[in-house]
């Protein structure tokens, strides 16, 4: 279950919202989340889960304008972002040269966009494998043919979602079982 919630939120009050959109998906399986009461462990990365109901997965983010929560039976990773110019020091670090050569080559008026749709995706992927960005990001490799998302991982699949007319994407991640 993926639910997205594009609505202007004060920054000190994002954290909170995203995990409204928890407890709404939680709702979904029965479960009652109080953010104070209901323990949270976390993985050697600092990945979280919910003490009492291993089996559920999850994975909240947020940004400007937009929040997502993913709730899955399986490992998965969600990244969200409001599209703005693009970092080239990060495509430098953090991007294969095959996709620091789609961005290189991409007309001006869609490189903000390719950048962040690259950008989520493996963000989606380091969160989906409970890393984080200590990840070599580098590594993982992304590209699209045919409104499809190509990825050198294996043993996940990856959904895109370009909101509000290239305003905002959306990324998910999820195992394969």
């Amino acid at each position: 279950m993926l639910i997205i919630s594009l609505k202007e939120v004060p920054k000190k009050e994002q954290r909170s919202h995203a995990h409204n959109l928890l407890r709404e998906c939680l709702r979904t399986q029965n479960i009652e989340y109080v953010t104070d009461e209901t323990p949270i462990i976390r993985g050697t990365h600092g990945k979280p889960s919910l003490a009492e109901y291993p089996e559920i997965k999850y994975n909240m983010s947020h940004a400007d304008g937009i929040a997502v929560c993913l709730l899955s039976d399986k490992e998965c990773g969600v990244d969200c972002e409001g599209v703005r110019p693009y970092r080239p020091n990060v495509v430098k670090r953090s991007f294969s040269d095959s996709e620091k050569f789609l961005i290189e080559n991409a007309s001006e008026t869609e490189r903000d966009l390719l950048f962040f749709r690259l950008w989520t995706l493996k963000e989606s992927y380091v969160k989906a494998i409970g890393i984080g960005i200590s990840y070599p990001m580098n590594t993982v490799e992304f590209s699209f043919s045919d409104n499809k998302i190509t990825s050198s991982v294996k043993d996940y699949r990856f959904k895109q979602y370009i909101l509000k007319n290239g305003r905002f994407i959306v990324s998910v991640c999820e195992k394969i079982q």
